[in-house]
């Protein structure tokens, strides 16, 4: 397997911010649930990412631990905004530009006109290394979470690291 020619934008972006990565190629993944096989043989806190948008057409990314348990009715009050739903698939490829299944805090890098909101889980920042698609679904891409942020303050983005796993106060 070969990652295809629109990921490598992203690891040019890596070097010159100096950030290194380690990718593991693998079969696709669509879910957390499948991904599970990749993670014995990639070291770090391996995440899932929820594309969202609000009421008022505001638009978000949560990134956290694939474990975390996120009750998305209940998420705008947590981060007060409006209402969350899911971001249909066209709205994900005009934004990100990716796919369902291939979701990452790397596509930011498409983003240009800053629309998305990055919410990062704290705990998985407490955490050295997390593992990402690198635009694709069928590698993972691993990076110091200190990396990360300043990939992502590269970008130009409003980052909120969030405490997703403290329970959720009536509002």
């Amino acid at each position: 397997m070969t990652l295809p020619d629109f990921t490598a934008p992203l690891f040019a972006h890596f070097d010159r911010l100096g950030i290194e990565t380690t990718t593991v190629e693998h079969d696709a993944v669509f879910t957390v649930e499948e991904a599970k096989a990749t993670y014995d043989a990639i070291p770090g806190v391996h995440c899932k990412n929820l594309f969202m948008k609000d009421a008022k057409g505001a638009l978000v990314l949560v990134v956290c631990p694939h474990d975390r348990e996120i009750a998305a009715n209940q998420l705008h009050k947590r981060l007060g905004c409006k209402r969350l739903s899911f971001g249909k698939p066209d709205l994900l490829m005009e934004v990100l530009g990716v796919e369902p299944g291939s979701v990452t805090p790397f596509a930011l890098i498409n983003d240009t006109d800053r629309r998305v909101t990055v919410i990062l889980d704290a705990d998985m920042m407490a955490a050295e290394v997390a593992n990402y698609h690198p635009l694709v679904n069928t590698a993972t891409t691993s990076i110091r979470t200190a990396d990360l942020r300043r990939f992502l303050d590269d970008l130009g983005h409003a980052v909120r690291v969030v405490d997703l796993a403290a329970p959720q106060e009536d509002q």
